[in-house]
């Protein structure tokens, strides 16, 4: 469908022709009618499927309707709640493209940075919010948020939301708002801990689903490398000189410690990177996330918190460098690459213990990742996971050290 095809206003059309949008993607098609038609919705599709455009677009050919006035005057009308600072920043970027040629005004609250700017922002008057839930509330126990007068809530990436614990405060926001007239959730996959919030927020929603399966997998050339765990940070330095030779590449590893270590690995062979986990300040994660996408630096090495939903524009490679044990996850990572129809690759690293890890992932994807043979450290067909004995202790079951027995008191 193309988007003039959809009864939008032409401040709109205007914005996203600037853009270079021509065809509605598949979750827009879908979800952007029934916003429009003032259903509520609950939408799963993968990520880079254009999820953010499905409610930025609709919302705003709403709102634009209904405001006039200068900003200190009006309300919030619109509430959206992003699980991460760098999604939350990423979502009102692109509402504020969206609404370029409008009258809308949008604006962005995240922890981890200075509050009194936010507040600034909040008393000049706005008519869509994008936050995170602790900041929000922090900011409406100070009496700059007034929930009561929200009418559109938007909960994105509710899955992510949930996984990294955010329920309480997603249901005491939803408890506090009082008088929605419309309520959206999106969410890359729908558990049942997400089918359970959206019986808690949602009214008879429109369910879209959008080729859950294989929509981030069928524009990435997916590569496997069968390799010993102790050789991976070898493969990974031989892959960058041989596969990747400066493209850009996001590396995912599964701790924070990982992404330490592969980060010092790098600046030790002569590699410039910059690392996003979370334990990085809110003033380094923006750095470090601006710098790879200026092209300062080519390499990015993230945890999944970190780079979920994270919108980065020609994205060449993403290398697993551990293996999620979940194959969502591993969607959601390649996902990152062939975004809005360009192609990607992806190169994931196998060591032994991680094998069933792969097949889980390929029952997901319905099909077989290719191996890669032109591997220097390959993995024996048959090597199995290595096993890890705990020592004993050096002294005899039952025995106790002299310090022990000089410090009991005796009770004769």
């Amino acid at each position: 469908m193309l988007f003039e095809d959809l009864s939008l206003s032409q401040p709109l059309q205007q914005a996203i022709a600037e853009l270079g949008h021509k065809n509605a993607t598949p979750v827009q098609e879908k979800v952007i009618p029934e916003i429009l038609r003032r259903n509520d919705v609950l939408a799963s599709a993968q990520t880079g499927t254009g999820k953010t455009g499905a409610f930025a677009i609709p919302l705003l050919q709403l709102l634009n309707k209904k405001i006039s006035g200068p900003h200190k005057d009006r309300k919030l009308e619109i509430l959206i709640l992003s699980p991460t600072r760098e999604l939350a920043v990423q979502i009102e970027e692109n509402i504020r493209a969206y609404a370029k040629h409008t009258e809308v005004k949008s604006g962005v609250v995240f922890g981890g940075t200075s509050i009194q700017p936010q507040i600034n922002l909040l008393k000049n008057g706005l008519d869509i919010l994008v936050a995170t839930p602790g900041r929000l509330l922090d900011l409406r126990k100070q009496g700059y948020v007034d929930l009561e007068k929200i009418s559109v809530l938007v909960l994105d990436e509710a899955d992510l939301m949930l996984d990294m614990g955010f329920i309480d405060e997603v249901q005491k926001i939803i408890h506090l708002s009082h008088n929605l007239e419309q309520r959206l959730m999106f969410s890359a996959t729908i558990p049942v801990k997400v089918e359970y919030l959206a019986k808690t927020l949602l009214q008879n929603p429109v369910r879209v689903e959008v080729d859950q399966n294989s929509s981030a997998a069928s524009e990435v050339d997916q590569k496997l490398y069968m390799v010993p765990k102790p050789q991976k940070i070898e493969l990974m330095l031989y892959v960058l000189r041989n596969v990747v030779q400066g493209g850009s590449v996001l590396i995912f590893r599964r701790t924070k410690h990982g992404v330490e270590k592969a980060l010092e690995s790098l600046a030790k062979n002569g590699f410039k990177a910059e690392s996003l986990h979370g334990d990085k300040s809110q003033s380094e994660r923006s750095l470090a996330l601006n710098a790879f996408k200026n092209k300062e630096v080519n390499i990015l090495v993230a945890t999944d918190v970190a780079a979920r939903g994270l919108d980065i524009d020609l994205l060449d490679y993403v290398l697993n460098f551990d293996i999620p044990n979940l194959p969502e996850v591993y969607v959601h990572r390649i996902g990152r690459t062939g975004r809005a129809g360009n192609v990607g690759t992806s190169i994931s690293f196998c060591s032994a213990d991680e094998k069933e890890y792969i097949k889980n992932i390929e029952k997901l994807l319905g099909g077989i990742i290719p191996v890669e043979e032109n591997n220097p450290y390959p993995l024996e067909k048959d090597a199995t996971p290595a096993v890890h004995l705990k020592k004993g202790s050096k002294h005899k079951k039952g025995r106790k050290g002299s310090g022990s027995k000089a410090k009991k008191k005796r009770w004769y």
